[in-house]
């Protein structure tokens, strides 16, 4: 009895596994929302928000989990953003440090701001989970454009994150944060 169980959570896993794996989240059309919030950690992500907010489809940009050392002439410089484009739209956040802590940061971003349409950027195998995280903390008036970037992850990449999602998804419903 207690085999064929684990037998059959083993195979629900894997299903899920393949299933995850497989269908990535791709990018969004580009449409405007009031605000973009970029996650740092993988290649392509600022550039995409970047992209979003130089075709005026968003008014303002978050770079959620930027490195405490990164000062905003060197992001700027980096990434080829205008002065005047840094000062009035681009925020750097430096308070995030994980994929929490950037929900948590762009929901206090997305209130001090009143935004009411977002768009938030980070990697395809990192959207399932980093979206999950940021609808537990923002109000439900919020609309948010998933766009996720298209990457070549990984066995390990995806197999870390689907156990993570998994582990998020388990604890909010044991009553978790």
């Amino acid at each position: 009895m207690l085999r064929r169980a684990l037998s059959t959570l083993l195979l629900i896993w894997v299903l899920g596994f393949l299933g995850f794996a497989v269908s990535l989240p791709g990018p969004a059309p580009l449409a405007k929302t009031d605000a973009v919030a970029a996650l740092t950690g993988g290649e392509g992500r600022i550039a995409r928000a970047l992209e979003v907010l130089g075709a005026h489809n968003a008014h303002i940009m978050l770079v959620s989990g930027v490195d405490s050392e990164v000062r905003p002439a060197e992001f700027a410089k980096k990434y080829q953003v205008a002065p005047d484009e840094m000062a009035c739209c681009v925020t750097l956040g430096f308070q995030s440090v994980d994929t929490r802590s950037n929900a948590v940061e762009v929901a206090g971003w997305v209130a001090a701001h009143q935004v009411t349409s977002l768009r938030l950027v980070t990697s395809d195998w990192h959207m399932r989970r980093a979206a999950f995280e940021l609808l537990r903390v923002l109000p439900s008036h919020v609309m948010v454009t998933e766009d996720a970037v298209p990457t070549r992850p990984s066995f390990n990449t995806l197999f870390v994150e689907y156990n993570k999602f998994l582990a998020r998804h388990a604890a909010t419903l044991w009553g978790g944060r």
